[in-house]
């Protein structure tokens, strides 16, 4: 049976369904246990441990997803593209490009029509802080991504290396987000499409970025205005609020949940008049 067919046996969307990845762990994982613990289902999306155990650094990864969703039901409520990869020296620029964007804005955008079929379809991007408070975003990496060439971008990834290439991925999906969240595409088909970009959070990558050698002893020197690194669950709040039925006109949106740490560092750049 069809998870679609649940959810019209059960009235007025008395129970959603939603797609998160990067579902076994950290954010995506603290998502999960919100909506579950809400009474909705979720389909999770990880390399192991969830419902659909896939790559999503890869085309056919994202294939597969994709196939097996559609497999188990016609509608999508909400799309949550946790999955990513930290970006720490030594990691592929190529790999973290091809997961943190491109396995989350080609799975968003697989998921279009099963999210139009939803009467309150949302679509929350994982953006972060490091888009306006870290250098190093390389604009040529900006513009590969959003031009939807995967073979350039991730090439220009390799040429950043991780810790370029985070910081640039995800201004790539902010970036997508505030494009496509006004199309007639999109909104125009009752789809909400905005981002959360977490601060530092007590999460596995946040642990891998502590143990490295090279940048583990600067990570906590961050300054957090609120006197401590966030926790999944802060996070998943922001998420599960905007995927919800108060946040119907929130479009386009990057809502940073950071504990002030942008507003610390950028406190007259914003706004900016036109």
């Amino acid at each position: 049976m069809h998870l679609c067919e649940s959810q019209q046996d059960l009235l007025g969307g008395t129970i959603l369904i939603y797609v998160i990845t990067g579902a076994a762990s950290g954010i995506g994982a603290a998502t999960a246990v919100r909506l579950r613990d809400s009474g909705h289902d979720v389909i999770g999306v990880d390399l192991a441990g969830t419902e659909i155990d896939a790559d999503l650094s890869t085309p056919a990864g994202r294939a597969q997803v994709l196939q097996e969703i559609a497999s188990r039901t016609d509608v999508v409520d909400g799309v949550v593209p946790c999955a990513g990869l930290a970006g720490v020296p030594g990691r592929s620029g190529g790999l973290l490009t091809a997961l943190n964007y491109f396995g989350a804005i080609e799975l968003v955008s697989g998921l279009r029509g099963h999210l139009t079929r939803s009467a309150q379809g949302a679509v929350v991007a994982i953006a972060s802080n490091s888009v306006s408070t870290s250098p190093g975003v390389s604009e040529q990496l900006v513009e590969a991504c959003l031009a939807g060439d995967e073979s350039a971008a991730c090439e220009i990834g390799e040429q950043v290396g991780g810790l370029g290439a985070y910081p640039s991925t995800k201004t790539a999906i902010c970036r997508w987000v505030r494009r496509n969240a006004v199309l007639p595409e999109w909104t125009g088909a009752g789809i909400t499409v905005n981002a959360v970009a977490p601060g530092a959070t007590e999460t596995p990558m946040v642990a891998e970025i502590r143990e490295d050698p090279m940048i583990g002893q600067f990570f906590d020197q961050f300054p957090i205005p609120v006197g401590r690194p966030g926790n999944p669950d802060e996070i998943a709040a922001a998420i599960t609020f905007l995927l919800g039925p108060d946040a119907r006109f929130v479009c386009g949106s990057i809502v940073y949940v950071d504990g002030g740490t942008d507003a610390l560092l950028r406190t007259d750049d914003w706004p900016t008049s036109l």
